[in-house]
């Protein structure tokens, strides 16, 4: 297993795991998502799958559901805890904990599965993070992830943040992982029978200012960049306009139309 010793991100991780702590009301929009992942992913019954970056556990609970063997990890306490709620109701059994998706608590080898439904991106070094999905996964078994492209609205929107708020030196753009060049890059040789498909997820709203609103509340960063602007009317109303017109250019019929690909691969 890895070891956090010295970690350069521990400050980085730790206002990622207080930030993202408001996502939960945004599980039930990323339900049919998880279950495309899980379809796509090849998951059945007996198999042992890990959820990484697990949030609420969405994807976690659709393949327990079905009669895989799951695990879940995430950064955020209060994740995890709807995550075993959500267990609970759903009346399946899921290991899960918290944890950091670059240091997996877990032997080389153990998972038939991997997966990451907008999670493991936000880790912010794409080559410690692939290397320890791939480690934790059996040789001859997939791995396989949801993930933003940079010209998706959240691609967009994690760039609108990071020009307001830089990440720290060395942290990686989350949008990079939507990019399948880059993702060929990464997985490498580690991995064979790569493929992409493309789906969208749907949220419903009322305008741009309701959207706005919900995301506000909901987005683990753009909470914190609003949270900043406060006492500065001029400056709220400006970034508010700024994600308005971006908002704008995926709503349709009441709805935020938001395309993502889905990454799979057999580990060599």
């Amino acid at each position: 297993m890895a070891t956090a010793d010295a970690d350069p991100f521990a400050k980085f991780k730790a206002a990622q795991r207080e930030a993202w702590s408001v996502f939960a009301p945004v599980e039930v929009t990323t339900t049919i998502p998880a279950a495309k992942l899980v379809k796509f992913a090849q998951i059945g019954p007996g198999q042992k799958v890990l959820d990484v970056a697990c949030g609420t556990g969405v994807v976690a609970v659709t393949a327990a559901l079905i009669g895989a063997k799951v695990a879940g990890l995430d950064l955020t306490p209060v994740l995890i805890e709807r995550a075993q709620q959500n267990a609970a109701t759903a009346g399946v059994d899921i290991d899960f904990i918290e944890g950091d998706a670059e240091v997996l608590p877990y032997p080389d080898a153990a998972f038939d599965v991997v997966v990451s439904q907008f999670g493991h991106i936000f880790a912010p070094r794409p080559a410690v993070v692939t290397k320890e999905m791939l480690r934790v996964l059996r040789p001859g078994g997939r791995i396989a992830f949801s993930t933003w492209p940079p010209d998706s609205l959240p691609g967009r929107l994690f760039a609108f943040v990071a020009r307001h708020v830089p990440p720290p030196p060395g942290a990686e753009p989350p949008a990079q992982w939507g990019d399948p060049n880059v993702i060929r890059e990464r997985l490498g040789a580690a991995v064979t029978d790569l493929v992409f498909d493309r789906a969208t997820l749907v949220i419903p709203t009322l305008s741009p200012a309701h959207f706005r609103a919900a995301q506000e509340k909901t987005i683990g960063p753009l909470t914190k960049l609003v949270e900043a602007a406060k006492d500065d009317p001029a400056k709220l109303a400006k970034l508010r306009g700024e994600f308005d017109a971006m908002a704008r250019t995926v709503l349709d019929g009441n709805a935020a139309h938001l395309h993502f690909i889905m990454t799979r691969a057999v580990k060599a």
